[in-house]
């Protein structure tokens, strides 16, 4: 399965991304800006989505298509 971020980049368990849009997160009053960087990514069972962390939140699920490879 290959996981692509929205230039077509693949995607590793562990990589950094980039946001390249301004997201609400969902049960938080948190937005992430673009350019936040979200680091050790993991990949889960979906290729549209992936898992990560950043300082405001801890445990979120990103579509690809919101995100670049660092």
């Amino acid at each position: 399965m290959d996981v692509k971020d929205s230039n077509g980049t693949k995607l590793a368990d562990g990589d950094s991304v980039l946001l390249i849009k301004d997201l609400k997160v969902k049960g938080s009053s948190v937005t992430l800006k673009r350019g936040t960087v979200i680091k050790g990514i993991r990949l889960t069972d979906d290729p549209a989505e992936i898992e990560g962390k950043c300082d405001q939140v801890k445990g979120l699920v990103l579509k690809t298509e919101f995100v670049k490879k660092k």
